[in-house]
């Protein structure tokens, strides 16, 4: 039985693997080679020069800056007032709020917002999710250490400071992967926003370069896609103790 559920677990890793390689190795490629049957797994001599040339086609340099300004921005923003509504909602009793959704695009034309790096982070900074899983984490703290910050007295925000944050750096770390994961990869925002060369995002960039915008081809466009992935594995792979660990914990109690 647990070999069948090792074989299992490995089948379905190599499949989500696949397209990844796949990628990796179009991108590789000639334009040839990209469409050559039966298609070369392994190509060469590999063409590195794809992604020189990828970055030349269109400003993937100012793309990928625009991307990890906003998406850092709104990891960082939205860390601090999910976890500080998720504190009140874990933590006081209160009589239920109401929330109003007003279409973007209007709201952040009427601001002045269109085309603005405040357009692309402030929208992101705060949500139902991140607010919704650190509470699900703070409920699980002991409410008699908050008490006895009060007693020596602390006040709210110290509490909030000096012990829920420290105890929910697992939770945080967890929502950080899944904030700039869900910010860097974001392609309805931007496109919503953005306006203007100078402030397009790496999704919206490659959308441009898989429509024939810069270049048609299939190996750029796959070099392109590398540059898009690779930040986010790089996250992943620094955070994954914390990832495990606040998804086990967030969700232990409701």
């Amino acid at each position: 039985m647990r070999v069948t559920i090792w074989l299992l677990v490995v089948l379905g890793a190599v499949s989500m693997l696949i397209p990844f390689l796949w990628m990796v190795s179009t991108s590789l490629k000639t334009d040839s080679e990209a469409f050559a049957w039966p298609p070369k797994l392994v190509p060469w001599p590999p063409q590195w020069s794809n992604y020189g040339d990828a970055l030349r086609v269109a400003p993937f340099g100012r793309f990928f800056l625009n991307s990890l300004f906003i998406s850092l921005s709104v990891t960082t923003i939205s860390l601090f007032l999910n976890s500080l509504a998720a504190y009140g909602f874990a933590k006081f009793r209160f009589k239920g709020s109401q929330v109003t959704m007003i279409p973007a695009f209007l709201l952040l034309k009427q601001l002045g917002w269109l085309d603005t790096y405040t357009g692309l982070i402030v929208p992101g900074i705060a949500g139902a999710f991140g607010v919704f899983f650190l509470r699900q984490y703070m409920i699980t703290l002991p409410d008699e250490l908050f008490d006895a910050a009060r007693m020596d007295g602390a006040s709210e925000m110290a509490v909030y400071w000096r012990i829920v944050l420290p105890l929910a750096k697992p939770a945080l770390a967890t929502l950080a992967i899944f904030t700039f994961m869900g910010s860097w990869n974001d392609f309805l925002g931007p496109l919503i926003v953005v306006k203007s060369e100078e402030m397009k995002t790496l999704p919206l960039a490659i959308s441009a370069l898989s429509a024939g915008h810069y270049v048609m081809s299939w190996p750029l466009l796959m070099a392109g896609a590398c540059f898009v992935i690779l930040p986010v594995l790089i996250v992943y792979v620094l955070a994954q103790r914390y990832f495990v660990e606040g998804i086990a914990m967030g969700g232990v109690k409701g």
